[in-house]
């Protein structure tokens, strides 16, 4: 299957799917944080190179409602942030997940399917992750673990905080890369 991990600069997401054998790319402006493949620049250039599965991380500097007070300056930088959040839940990709925290595309564009926490997979901290689905089953917890420390909530102030307040908990990257990777074989059993 052809992955587009969409917005992934650590290459977390990405490497899941390959070590579940599939053809994965991440995109993003940024450079990619771990050696492989990795499109540096406007995942628009990409989004029609007939992808299967898209997993999407838009930013969400204008979106999450933890920075809602902030709102009424940025009205612009908003409804550009879900105009593109919009554009990619509308890719002519067959199956995609749009993921963000709690934020106003629940209110602006739709509710999520699914809101998911690092402890349902092998994390005991809370960072409420919600998930919007085309195509896709909700994620299936892999290891609920006791613990649920606000960890990213609590990070100090640093030049990097944005950077690592966005990086996906390795848990869920694994679920999404088997979980996900695995209809692949689910679609081929119905061709059958």
């Amino acid at each position: 299957m052809r992955v587009l991990v969409a917005c992934e600069f650590s290459g977390r997401v990405r490497d899941a799917f390959i070590r579940n054998g599939h053809d994965a790319m991440s995109c993003d402006l940024l450079p990619t944080d771990e050696p492989g493949p990795h499109y540096q620049g406007d995942v628009m250039d990409v989004l029609d190179d007939g992808w299967d599965l898209m997993v999407a991380h838009p930013p969400c500097t204008h979106l999450a409602v933890s920075g809602a007070r902030w709102f009424k300056d940025k009205q612009q930088e908003q409804e550009d942030a879900l105009r593109f959040v919009h554009d990619l839940m509308m890719a002519p990709i067959p199956r995609i997940a749009i993921e963000n925290p709690i934020s106003v595309i629940s209110s602006r564009i739709r509710k999520p399917d699914q809101i998911i926490q690092p402890w349902m997979f092998g994390h005991g901290e809370t960072k409420a992750t919600c998930l919007w689905l085309k195509n896709l089953p909700p994620l299936v917890p892999t290891d609920v673990v006791d613990g649920r420390d606000p960890t990213v909530h609590r990070m100090p102030p640093s030049k990097d905080r944005w950077k690592l307040r966005s990086l996906t908990y390795q848990g869920i990257a694994d679920a999404m890369g088997f979980q996900w990777g695995s209809l692949q074989h689910a679609d081929q059993l119905e061709l059958v």
